[in-house]
């Protein structure tokens, strides 16, 4: 479990996100990051997308309008994502695709109810060939997506990112 942070520790955990590679709290081994605004959550984004590679699955939990949608953007655009190219929520068609390196395949599996259903979208395959998985209400289809996850939790109140280390690729990731 994550400690609460004050407003003052916030703020002086968001300087930090600003400023270092090594920001943010560490509780039993997981990162959390306060993301007071939105330029945290883009260079939270922009060092997700140094660290991410081809083949990771990075399944995004949190509740309705944590971020996980701008998280993705954000994320895409670090990626080389033009800027003006919109990267939306992919609720109802439930996977969008971006030319970024590596391409990136955005999921939204809110309204699946069973693997099978996961496993007719062929999100295992292409994650094999090479995509680069960003999932938002994916952790109960983990092992359908191939298992070896990193899952980002994205709080609202505080306003915070949490990964903890809970697959081999999420430790590495920690290291």
């Amino acid at each position: 479990m994550s400690k609460t942070l004050t407003p003052s520790e916030q703020a002086a955990s968001s300087e930090q996100v600003a400023s270092s590679e090594h920001a943010a709290s560490s509780e039993q081994g997981a990162l959390v990051v306060p993301l007071p605004t939105e330029e945290a959550t883009i260079q939270l984004a922009q060092r997700f997308a140094r660290l991410l590679a081809a083949g990771d699955l990075l399944i995004l939990t949190g509740t309705l309008g944590a971020g996980k949608t701008f998280f993705s953007r954000a994320l895409c655009h670090a990626l080389g994502l033009d800027e003006d190219e919109p990267v939306t929520s992919p609720t109802f068609t439930l996977v969008h695709e971006y030319e970024t390196t590596p391409p990136v395949h955005h999921a939204d599996l809110y309204r699946l109810h069973d693997e099978d259903e996961v496993f007719e979208l062929g999100l295992e395959s292409r994650r094999r060939e090479g995509a680069l998985l960003v999932v938002e209400w994916g952790a109960p289809f983990g092992r359908a997506l191939g298992g070896d996850a990193l899952e980002l939790e994205l709080s609202v109140e505080p306003r915070s990112a949490r990964l903890a280390p809970s697959s081999k690729r999420s430790i590495e990731v920690l290291d």
